[in-house]
């Protein structure tokens, strides 16, 4: 018994690694699907090796190490300056704690709130506006506040249904400008004037559109659904990413699955 007296593991080593779990947990979800991943992994790995090289006593290549990392936390502030951002909103969100942040991220007390209904409205009625080439821009609220975006609009309270989201984007209704809030299956606000993203290169024929739903994602967790007015071709973004798809069938599954 003796030679494992080393593994004498109390409550708050348990707590320290869950912590550090839930921390990591939520980077990669703030990280994953953009370059930032690939930079991650390779600080993670570097980390790893100093602490190898620590336990091995190799005090040279450590001495090394050490201060490679320690040196880089500037420069790791600006490499992340926008997932750190997302990171902070997300911590201070009021509904982190909630059963639709904290416990929903790990699949505890998950419900299905319509999902299947209001999202294969909103995918349905994006491709009715893109056959027609009518400019869309829906914004699909996660755990994230939008309320510094809300604000710049007009506030709704109205259940999403198809014949409403006709009405808002019609070309000559005055709500027609601007992008729709919507947060589990209530319309929140629309007119919504929401940041653009200048530092990501996109092909010449997406607009204004498509660079505020770049803007939205990757300020926040959001969801940003756009349908071109030039082409007609419906996008998805989620984390500043352009998100594939085969048919819209596909799209309203991958999108009901980042939602949960």
């Amino acid at each position: 018994m003796d030679q494992i007296n080393f593994l004498n593991i109390s409550f708050l080593d348990i707590l320290d690694i869950v912590l550090v779990a839930v921390l990591l947990f939520y980077i990669f979800r703030l990280i994953r699907g953009t370059a930032a991943i690939n930079i991650f992994i390779g600080i993670a790995i570097i980390y790893l090796i100093w602490k190898l090289t620590q336990a091995l006593k190799m005090e040279l290549l450590s001495d090394i190490l050490g201060k490679f990392l320690g040196g880089g936390f500037i420069a790791l502030i600006i490499v992340f300056q926008q997932e750190i951002r997302k990171f902070l909103l997300m911590v201070g969100s009021t509904n982190i704690a909630s059963k639709k942040g904290f416990l929903k991220n790990f699949k505890i007390f998950k419900t299905e709130i319509s999902a299947n209904t209001y999202i294969d409205d909103i995918v349905s009625f994006c491709e009715e506006m893109g056959k027609s080439k009518t400019g869309v821009l829906i914004v699909l609220q996660r755990n994230n506040s939008l309320e510094f975006v809300k604000m710049t609009g007009d506030a709704m309270e109205i259940k999403v249904n198809k014949p409403i989201l006709k009405s808002i984007f019609y070309k000559n209704s005055p709500l027609h400008d601007g992008a729709i809030v919507v947060e589990n299956d209530i319309i929140t606000a629309s007119r919504v004037i929401l940041p653009i993203e200048n530092n990501i290169e996109i092909p010449a024929h997406f607009g204004l559109r498509h660079r505020a739903g770049l803007g939205i994602t990757t300020r926040t967790d959001a969801l940003a659904l756009i349908v071109s007015e030039e082409s007609g071709q419906v996008s998805y973004i989620n984390n500043g990413a352009f998100i594939l798809y085969e048919d819209f069938s596909e799209l309203a599954e991958i999108i009901k699955d980042d939602l949960s």
